[in-house]
């Protein structure tokens, strides 16, 4: 247990300013994100050194196409998150109790033996995933910190609800993030996610401005957010961000609260790579899909193909020097 960050005194009670859900926490009880607790007027982490997934995994499973490619990245989750999501795929360690006196799932692993294992497991970086990164702020800090003197890099893989301070806080030891833009309506991110689309927005804007490298995931959902007015507004979002901001289209399984939702056809995930090319987006990727050559990464200059994937494994990668190799163009990205 550690204080924590981004909070005010309220008479007895706290807001946390960590995310955009601004929680009013009374004594005695925790926020929504079900880790972070009031303690006769302080605001504690329940969850500060305390794992409950890691694994290594490759940097494309994130999936970042654009960074580093190739290379493996320590992925490391406590329990925990601001969203409610109905389709939620690790439901069983994000969605816990908010009101409850039990102890928190998970083992002990220090910052110090999370950059140790990295560094012992060859990995270029540390992500932070599974569940929502932003919850277990102060343990991703200070695991990103002690990466960042070793030589290691820390990428998010992130909801995008984080408060604007936390963000600049991490961005001198964050290098990349993936956030998820789970639709372009309001009435989605509150009917399905429990939360607001624009702060995502302005933080996507932030993240490009503080220097670091970001890439978009849309999940796909059948009735959801397929319709072609969302994914053309999603599309012309990035595009006015950064036309080199990789978006990553996803396929839909039933899971969670959503179980009778049929998985996204592979004509819709098409279709939205089709508005993603056709709005002057450079990188556009499908996928859940492997072996349709959909997560291919072409130069978007002269069309060559660079790097040929499979899921998560390239097969061949012809960039070289951060260049196309038959038209000399730059391609976007960290560590090409």
């Amino acid at each position: 247990m550690k204080e924590g960050m981004f909070y005010k005194p309220l008479n007895g009670k706290v807001r946390c300013s960590l995310c955009h859900q601004w929680c009013i926490i009374d004594v005695g009880q925790r926020g929504l994100c079900g880790v972070r607790e009031n303690r006769q007027g302080k605001l504690y982490s329940l969850v500060y050194g305390k794992a409950v997934a890691v694994s290594v995994d490759p940097i494309e499973k994130k999936p970042f196409f654009h960074f580093y490619p190739g290379t493996s990245a320590y992925s490391i989750a406590t329990v925990g998150c601001n969203f409610r999501c109905l389709h939620c795929q690790n439901a069983d360690i994000s969605q816990i109790e908010t009101n409850t006196t039990e102890d928190i799932p998970g083992y002990e692993l220090l910052p110090s033996q999370v950059v140790r294992n990295a560094k012992n497991s060859g990995c270029k970086s540390i992500a932070y995933t599974y569940t929502e990164p932003t919850i277990f702020f102060e343990y991703a800090f200070d695991i990103a910190q002690r990466a960042h003197e070793e030589g290691i890099k820390n990428v998010f893989v992130t909801n995008g609800f984080t408060g604007s301070e936390a963000i600049e806080t991490i961005a001198p030891f964050l290098d990349a993030a993936n956030i998820d833009l789970k639709g372009f309506s309001e009435d989605l991110y509150k009917e399905v996610c429990g939360a607001k689309l624009k702060p995502v927005l302005e933080n996507i804007r932030l993240y490009k401005k503080l220097g670091i490298w970001i890439e978009i995931t849309t999940l796909v959902i059948p009735g959801y957010n397929d319709d072609a007015d969302q994914l053309e507004k999603i599309a012309a979002f990035i595009k006015s961000v950064g036309e080199e901001i990789p978006w990553h289209i996803t396929a839909f399984s039933p899971a969670y609260k959503l179980p009778d939702v049929p998985r996204t056809k592979e004509e819709s995930l098409s279709k939205a790579r089709e508005i993603g090319i056709r709005t002057g987006l450079r990188y556009v990727y499908e996928g859940n899909i492997p072996g349709k050559g959909k997560e291919d990464t072409s130069c978007y200059w002269c069309g060559d193909l660079l790097v040929k994937r499979y899921g998560y494994r390239i097969l061949d990668n012809k960039i070289l020097h951060g260049k196309c190799p038959v038209c000399n163009m730059m391609i976007d990205g960290v560590g090409l």
